[in-house]
């Protein structure tokens, strides 16, 4: 890329109940970022439906793409390249982004780029502040919890990982407990700013040593509470069962990040996914990374924590520069490994 000219790469993610396509320039920059939610159509159902959510991209991927070019007054022919969510995802949902992002490739004589998710969701940091190395990122949302060490662009070292339910999960299944509206999670996060903590929920540290992360003992100890509670004739407050449970998560997650973040000597810790625009998470990383001298800590803002292509064009755009394209043969790929 010539340091006089602008670069401008499309993104495009339909990996779960959200369509969306964003143009940024140079890696850094928004241009437009259009998003359409699913999420009144699965509410009924509790959880997403894969079917129903593949239907929706259907629908709206044309009117969002068209509605991101209206946005920032550009047509295909300004683009770069073309960065599209491969995977992990639902199979449906990824295919029809990625079958319009080749399309929209061929058709336009475009490069296409195929993105990993995760590696989009960290990417959304950029937008907000250029990276310093090594930098570790904590990735939480609804399928993934991870540790990811990185010394430089488009390098992902893994050092912790969820073992069973990833926190969003943990946060859905609980909710869905308590009888709460999807997504659980913003739910569970206003409750909790409402009660108190009343009940010592366990915490899985694991082995001495270990980044790893699990949330299904957890999940299981406040649904039996619950239940038990229930049999018993008891009425235990929501709000302070939301407190609770919020407060053995975000425990668990500061500190395995703090200590990770020691021990690799990092200059930023970032935060990533959608678990990221829980409040109660942002005030716990804000405290436990206050008084640390030379490390930074990134949280992006709440529209660039949920799934969007905004974060696909960014990791799309260190993608490309560093030579990577897809072929035509690209498909989606539900469980890619980052």
């Amino acid at each position: 890329m010539s340091e006089y000219q602008d670069q401008y790469i499309l993104g495009i993610e339909t990996s779960c109940d959200e369509t969306a396509v964003a143009i940024v320039k140079n890696g850094r920059e928004l241009i437009a970022n259009v998003v359409a939610s699913q999420i009144d159509s699965h509410k009924r159902f509790g959880g997403v439906v894969p079917e129903i959510a593949s239907r929706h991209h259907v629908e709206q991927v044309t009117m969002v793409l068209e509605e991101a070019l209206n946005e920032a007054d550009m047509s295909m022919e300004d683009m770069d390249a073309i960065a599209v969510t491969e995977g992990p995802g639902l199979v449906g949902a990824l295919l029809v982004g990625v079958n319009a992002a080749k399309a929209l490739a061929f058709a336009h004589n475009k490069p296409l780029v195929g993105v990993h998710h995760i590696a989009g969701h960290i990417y959304a940091n950029r937008l907000l502040k250029e990276f310093e190395f090594p930098l570790l990122s904590l990735v939480v949302s609804g399928g993934h919890t991870e540790l990811i060490l990185m010394n430089e662009h488009g390098s992902y070292e893994v050092i912790g990982e969820t073992r069973d339910d990833a926190a969003g999960e943990a946060y859905d299944k609980v909710a869905r407990t308590l009888q709460l509206p999807y997504p659980g999670g913003p739910h569970i996060d206003r409750l909790a700013h409402e009660g108190e903590v009343t009940i010592d929920f366990p915490r899985a540290w694991l082995e001495e040593g270990s980044y790893d992360f699990s949330f299904s003992g957890l999940k299981s100890s406040v649904i039996n509470t619950l239940h038990n509670a229930k049999q018993k004739n008891i009425e235990l407050l929501p709000e302070n069962i939301a407190a609770s449970f919020q407060e053995s998560v975000i425990d668990v997650l500061s500190t395995k990040t703090h200590k990770a973040a020691q021990e690799y000597g990092v200059k930023q810790v970032i935060v990533a996914g959608g678990v990221a625009a829980n409040k109660g998470l942002r005030e716990k990383l804000e405290a436990t990374f206050a008084d640390e001298e030379g490390l930074e800590l990134l949280i992006p803002p709440l529209h660039l924590c949920t799934d969007n292509a905004a974060m696909i064009a960014a990791a799309g755009t260190i993608a490309f520069n560093k030579g990577e394209r897809s072929g035509w043969d690209m498909n989606a790929n539900p469980g890619l490994p980052l």
